[in-house]
């Protein structure tokens, strides 16, 4: 299997993907079913050349923005342009200028049939979503690298650039999708990788990520196979490794949307299979003491959250005014009652509360020490006549 040493998984990729640009190659990607309705508007040509595991965009709300990673020939961004609708936006990030030929050339054709142009492609890696490989490339051409110190002024150039011209900007991005193409970053770039992603999300926004995943570790001999790398074989995390990289960015509510229960690929033993993950930016910052509660509803006997939580079902824990708020949206939404103190504290008056460990909040607590109501009976709940 083994074709060459001296070629890098990237340049692997970057040429195998030219390649597919110009001659669809149907090895390049699994079979994924997307909504007709949105094909009908997209040119043959870029659905011929597209190639991916999944389809991130079904997970799309209308007004978002967002950012496609290893768009390739622009189907994914195509499909997220009329699902966001003209109130949204779409920028698709690829490395290959063939690629991005065919996705700008026919970026125009989709904008006439929706009536709006909200999609542009920019080039860069997608583990450097700072550097825009354009800027760079033209001003690379006015002082071309012909020497060490001309090199050392390059890299100067590249980092001014991440800073003062970013690709993508910080906290600027609703939802990032991809589609089966993390794997292809080599394995010493996959935590700046999903460090990335985290950056350019706004506070609230999420990750949807189709990608391919083994059920074993990948051995360092299939690992540089560049056939095997840029076929999306032998870059692939494990499972379990893939979920973890998303915890170690800093993301929480980390879930799996589908899972393909039979393996696209198997290699020596080892399946390689499409898993489709959503995962939100969010958690941090500080904790303020409110005096809500929560209860976890179950059907678990406990959960435990992303930051270290563990709540027993159906007992009434206190909780930071971060965490309450998080866990009263998506992806918690419906599984806990949200109890919420008798007398409001405002914000500007809530001290620091401690989140290093759990314990129960007495009703008192968000009812009121003196609280010693008695009333008549209310009418019952569901709306019929009390027994």
């Amino acid at each position: 299997m083994n074709q060459s040493q001296s070629v890098t998984p990237e340049h692997a990729t970057h040429d195998r993907y030219a390649a597919a640009a110009a001659v669809s190659e149907a090895g390049l990607c699994c079979p994924v079913e997307y909504d007709p309705k949105y094909l009908e508007i997209i040119p043959d040509e870029v659905v011929e050349k597209d190639y991916g595991c999944g389809d991130p965009s079904q997970y799309l709300l209308p007004g978002e923005t967002v950012l496609d990673l290893g768009s390739g020939t622009g189907k994914i961004c195509f499909i997220a342009s009329q699902v966001v609708g003209a109130g949204g936006k779409v920028i698709g990030i690829d490395m290959t200028d063939d690629m991005l030929e065919v996705a700008r050339r026919n970026a125009p054709i989709v904008a006439e049939k929706t009536g709006y142009a909200n999609v542009e492609f920019r080039k860069g890696r997608i583990q450097d979503l700072a550097l825009d490989l354009e800027i760079l490339d033209t001003e690379l051409k006015k002082r071309p690298i012909n020497d060490v110190t001309s090199f050392l002024s390059a890299d100067a150039l590249a980092e001014e650039l991440r800073v003062k011209h970013p690709l993508v900007d910080s906290d600027s991005v609703d939802v990032v999708v991809s589609n089966c193409v993390l794997n292809l970053v080599e394995s010493n770039q996959k935590r700046r990788l999903f460090e990335e992603i985290f950056r350019v999300l706004k506070l609230g926004g999420r990750a949807v990520i189709s990608d391919i995943v083994s059920d074993e570790e990948v051995s360092e001999e299939m690992q540089n196979d560049p056939y095997l790398w840029s076929g999306c074989i032998s870059g692939a995390l494990t499972e379990d490794g893939f979920l973890q990289a998303f915890v170690d960015a800093g993301f929480y509510g980390i879930e799996i949307l589908k899972r393909d229960p039979e393996p696209w690929q198997t290699v020596e033993g080892i399946e390689f299979r499409s898993v489709t993950i959503q995962a939100w930016k969010g958690k941090q910052g500080p904790c303020f003491e409110r005096n809500q509660a929560v209860v976890y509803r179950g059907p678990f006997s406990e959960v435990k959250d992303d930051d270290g939580h563990v709540m027993e079902r159906g007992k009434r824990y206190a909780v930071c005014d971060k965490t309450f708020n998080l866990y009263r949206k998506a992806p918690y939404l419906g599984h806990f009652e949200m109890v919420e103190p008798r007398e409001e504290i405002p914000p500007n008056e809530a001290l620091p509360f401690e989140c290093d460990g759990m314990r129960l909040r007495h009703p008192k607590e968000t009812k009121g020490e003196e609280y010693d109501l008695t009333s008549d009976p209310s009418q019952c709940c569901d709306g019929g006549s009390c027994c």
